[in-house]
């Protein structure tokens, strides 16, 4: 739940800057900023801890380090994709989806109890998956589609 704070600190952060250079709060900005900063740790994690993400990936899925690179790529670009006022309703559209398919690859990591950040299955399990994870990608959905489609 780390990574909520990353959401929620960079929003609060983004509002008081917003406030203070703008005069005004600018939600629009924030909710993006936040979401931007959010998908681009989770990102960078998936080169970070590659072998602990390609475990998380179903067994039928071949090429499993492919799409771990892959879907760290695509989250990178979602992030500077947000912040293109321009690009941003397709690119929440396409995150939202996104966030829909990879949760496969995190109900699969509860069911085996993997370990993402030590690649063993020392994970959880599924209480995790119920207590935290489900809940935060109602919360990443639910702030995507806000930011990203509602208010842009």
């Amino acid at each position: 739940m780390k990574l909520l704070i990353v959401l929620f600190g960079t929003f609060v952060l983004a509002l008081i800057a917003t406030k203070g250079f703008q005069g005004n709060w600018n939600l629009l900005f924030s909710g993006n900023l936040a979401m931007a900063v959010f998908i681009m740790f989770t990102g960078y994690a998936h080169f970070k801890f590659q072998k602990g993400m390609a475990m998380m990936i179903p067994d039928f899925i071949p090429a499993k380090m492919f799409w771990v690179y892959f879907t760290g790529a695509i989250e990178v670009a979602a992030g500077i994709g947000l912040m293109i006022p321009s690009i941003r309703e397709i690119t929440a559209i396409l995150l939202i989806v996104f966030l829909l398919l990879v949760f496969i690859a995190n109900i699969n990591a509860s069911k085996k109890k993997v370990n993402m950040f030590k690649a063993d299955y020392t994970g959880p399990g599924m209480d995790y998956l119920y207590t935290k994870r489900i809940p935060m990608q109602i919360i990443l959905i639910v702030w995507t589609w806000y930011f990203g489609i509602y208010l842009s």
